[in-house]
Parts: structure tokens; sequence; C-alpha cells
């Protein structure tokens, strides 16, 4: 490093080595310690084989040892794959197995699960190492405790790896081949990603980390504050009310979250959210899943226009959109990132005119191309040309915003109609006694497919024949009637993932107990191929 390499969390290390670089539940650590930790792997993996392009994975709480393991493998030419620490022991192997990777790190909280890694034998004994005890794996602390804090030569820049959740089959690692440049200027483009949204280095930034860092875009804006040289506040677990305490006590500037967290937070008493002083929040930037038009409009009333929204994926990123351009064109996901573009693809390989569903293509990004790590046939069927796909379908306007319909894989085929999920579920959680939605397809003798809806209640209310009706009417109003559930199941939690992701494969699969009541009267013949012809506009 030199006086001339660009801003990163490495040079404001060194610059500022007692200034507080991380908060947490338990402590506060400072840049200088972090920079050391990171540092100390590098020399201690190094020992134990780690070479340019190796891989490490790890299934470990958000918090320093994650943080650390990303600073080191990000300067030292490594992927980094963290885990989902909600995976059981047969899809961690997996993933340990196929990312090649030489490095397991653990946390004694997920110890069942990392013995049965173990177990499976894909990495020699002297590459399993745990925070806290777990058998059969060395310490952590044990293993770099003597080695060197200082700056280790040759720096290259690493990259993350995630593996897809997918919807269907085993999920695939998007990997970023390592490019011999310096950590310092990968990670200065790196944080394009934040200064997009006008947020600058330096100053009196502070980021809430509301969310697992195991997720891509988590971890992206955490890393993303500490090489800006802000202050990281880390939750280890969600929760709606600590999460504006933490706002208000830090003087939070700037936080990521997904739409599941608007709603929690909606759902708090009024008494209770205006209990916190939320002033110092100038951008609350959300993603990851699609958020219901009443539910952002709440947040909106609520904290004002510090609303920002993205459409991306692990792939790559696709459209951005602030508050006042949403507000004129409500339920859009923006327009494509400087730079990057979108095409909206149809059945037959051509581009469709706007307003016209079909398949949403992103631009590569000539920066970070990516593939599916062991599967060139899955790189190459998800493009078309310098464009891919995450299996999306939406539409452009006419002003060239997005707009997101569902997944293709979540299509409901109903009389020959497309219905899509994510519009059914955004109606019904804007019903005051609704805490969650899932909507999935389910075989019909007349139609071939028809919804069915599954609801968690808010707390107090019971399940009812006549509020399942109420349901019904509450969707009626905003949908046409074939696009309405013809059931309604009153279930406990849905499966939904940390970032917010609903695990409808699950659903599908092990559908949730639960009173079930048949609701609606069943369309005419007529009525239901009439509306489906009207289907196609958005």
């Amino acid at each position: 490093m030199n006086d001339r390499s660009p801003a990163s969390f490495w040079r404001w290390a060194i610059e500022q080595p007692a200034a507080p670089a991380l908060v947490s539940s338990d402590e506060v650590v400072t840049r200088g310690d972090l920079l050391e930790a990171s540092n100390r792997l590098v020399h201690a993996f190094r020992a134990r084989g780690m070479g340019l392009g190796d891989g490490v994975a790890a299934m470990l709480p958000s918090g320093r040892a994650l943080l650390e393991l990303s600073l080191a493998a990000t300067q030292a030419g490594w992927h980094l794959t963290p885990i989902n620490t909600h995976l059981v022991g047969a899809e961690v192997a997996y993933i340990v197995r196929d990312s090649m990777a030489k490095i397991f790190v653990g946390h004694e909280r997920y110890a069942s699960v990392c013995g049965e890694v173990a177990a499976e034998g894909s990495i020699a004994g002297d590459g399993l190492l745990a925070v806290g005890e777990v058998g059969g794996f060395h310490a952590l602390d044990d293993a770099v405790k003597r080695h060197a804090t200082t700056v280790p030569p040759n720096r290259v820049a690493g990259e993350l790896m995630y593996y897809t959740s997918g919807t269907t089959g085993r999920p695939k690692g998007v990997r970023v081949a390592i490019k011999h440049r310096s950590p310092e200027e990968r990670f200065s483009e790196y944080t394009i990603l934040v200064r997009h949204y006008g947020i600058t280095p330096g100053g009196n930034g502070v980021h809430l980390c509301a969310c697992p860092l195991y997720h891509s875009a988590p971890m992206a804006w955490a890393m993303c504050a500490l090489h800006l040289g802000h202050v990281l506040v880390v939750m280890d677990k969600w929760d709606a009310e600590q999460a504006l305490k933490l706002i208000d006590r830090h003087r939070v500037t700037y936080t990521h979250m997904v739409p599941t967290q608007f709603r929690r937070m909606l759902l708090l008493d009024n008494q209770t959210r205006h209990r916190y002083d939320l002033s110092s929040l100038t951008h609350l930037v959300h993603g990851a899943a699609p958020c219901p038009i009443e539910v952002k409009r709440q947040m909106l009333d609520w904290l004002g226009p510090v609303i920002y929204e993205y459409y991306a994926a692990s792939e790559g990123r696709g459209t951005t959109v602030g508050p006042h351009e949403w507000l004129e064109r409500p339920g859009t996901v923006g327009r494509p990132w400087p730079g990057l573009g979108i095409r909206i693809i149809g059945d037959d390989g051509s581009d469709l005119p706007p307003n016209k569903p079909g398949a949403v293509f992103l631009r590569l990004d000539d920066q970070v191309p990516f593939e599916y790590f062991n599967d060139p046939e899955k790189t190459a069927k998800n493009r078309r040309g310098d464009y891919f796909t995450t299996g999306d379908i939406g539409y452009l306007d006419d002003g060239g915003y997005l707009f997101l319909c569902d997944r293709s894989a979540d299509v409901i085929i109903s009389g020959g109609a497309n219905i899509y999920p994510a519009e059914i579920e955004a109606a019904l959680v804007t019903h005051p006694v609704v805490a969650d939605a899932a909507v999935i397809g389910v075989p019909s003798e007349e139609w071939g497919e028809q919804a069915a809806a599954f609801i968690e209640l808010v707390d107090g209310v019971a399940p009812a024949r006549e509020l399942a009706e109420q349901l019904f009417l509450h969707c009626r109003k905003n949908l046409a009637a074939f696009k309405c559930p013809r059931s309604v199941t009153f279930a406990g939690s849905l499966p939904r993932d940390p970032s917010g992701k609903l695990r409808r494969r699950v659903l599908r699969q092990e559908q949730p107990q639960g009173a079930r009541f048949p609701v609606g009267p069943g369309p005419s013949s007529s009525a239901h191929i009439e509306e489906s012809r009207q289907h196609d506009a958005p």
C-alpha cells in the first residue's frame, strides 16, 4: 500500500487504527484490531497451504469472525463462501465439497452440522477450524495466535462466492475469477454499490447490518461500509424494535433491509414506532424480494423519502430506483444501473415491446463476469449474448422502468392464464390481520392449477371460515377473480430464509398444516376464459 492507494478499509485502518470499525451486541472492535486479526488469518492460512485462487468456506454467525475472514480472503486472492446457517449437514457438506474449499471454518453454535461436514471427509483435518469448541476441529484462535499481524506480502484481491438458493436442484456457486489486481483497486470499484446512492466516504457514516452476512447483499453493504471508513453496527438476530433502538442509539445513517422486515416494523404499535429518533437515517435501501406497493407506501409515509430500492442477484446488478421516482411509478424496481442494461425476451427468443411480460435478462457486468462453478451447461443456458437471467418475469414500461411479475418457476397456469403468486401475496399482506402470506399453485381437475394461499395471522387473531372469506373478498377488490386464491390455510410461520425470500419449493413439498377453507365462488368457464384473455397485459 502507498499514499496514492484508493480509499479502502486497509488504508483507513492504517491511518486511524483507534477508530471504531465494528459494533456488535457484545463488543466494539477498532479498525486496527480488525486489520491485525485479518492479517494474522492470511499468514496462518497460507501456512496451512492456502494459495492464490483457493477456496475457504465458513459457517459463522454475523459478526467479527466472519468479517475478519472476509477481509483476509479479499486481500489474499481467495474465494470465500459464507454458508447459510440454517442449512442442515448434508446441504452444508455439499457446498463445502462442491466449492472445493481447502479450509472450512465453523462455529460452536452449529457444532452438530459442522460435525457432519467433518465426517463427510472432503477436507483434511488440518483444514477444519472452529470458533469455540467443535469436536474434531482445531481451535481457530490456537491456529492463528503465533502468526504475525503484519501486512502480508503478495496481496491480491479475492472474491466472495455465494451459492444460489435456486428453485430446482442443487444450489450452484456464483464464481468470479480472481484477477491480479490490488485489493485497494478492486474494492474502490466495489463501493460504487453504495456511492451510487450519494453515500460518501468518511464523515459520520454509520451502517446498520440488519440481515445475515451469509447473503450476498448484506455482506456487500457491510464490506462497503468498512471500505468507506464508516462504522458498522451488526445485528446477530433480527428484531423489529431492536433495529429501531440501534438506529436511535448509534445514529445510523443508512441500512439495508428486505420487505419482510418492513412488514414486521409496521406491525409495531404507533407508540413503539415513534418512541425512537430515526432522524439520522438518510438511506434505507431494500431488495432481495418483491415489496408490496402498500407496504412501501406506509414506509415512505412513516420515514419520508429515504427509501431506495434495487433489483439484483448474486450474479450481478440490475436496476435501482429512488423514492421520488418510485412514487411516480409505484411498483417499479427502477431502471438499469449506469453502464448496464435490460432485455425482456419472449418464448421465441425475440425482444418484447414495452408493457409485455417476458423473461428478464440483465447485462453482464464487464468488471465482474461470473460463471456457475463446476456447471458450464447452466452458465451457458442462462445467457443470451452479454445478458443473463435468474428466471424472473417482468416488463419494461414506456419509460424503460422495470416491473417484476414473478419467477418463471413460480407462475401458476390456470385455464391457460398466467397467475403471479407475488401479485396475490402483495394484496393479502395489506389486510390488517395478515402478518405474512404465501401463494402456490395446487392441482385442479377443471383448470389445471389454482392458487392456494397460506396465511400467518397477527397475534391474537383466530382462524375462521368467515375470515378466510374476508381475505378472498379483500383480494377480489384488488385482483381479477381468476387470480384470487381458491383456498386459504391458516398456518404457523411460513418458510422464509432470513433474507426475506420465500422458500416456495419447501412450501410446495411440506405444505404447512392448519385450518384450511375453500373460498370464493367457482368462476364460470366463460368468465374465467374472458379474464384469461385480458391477463397478458399488465
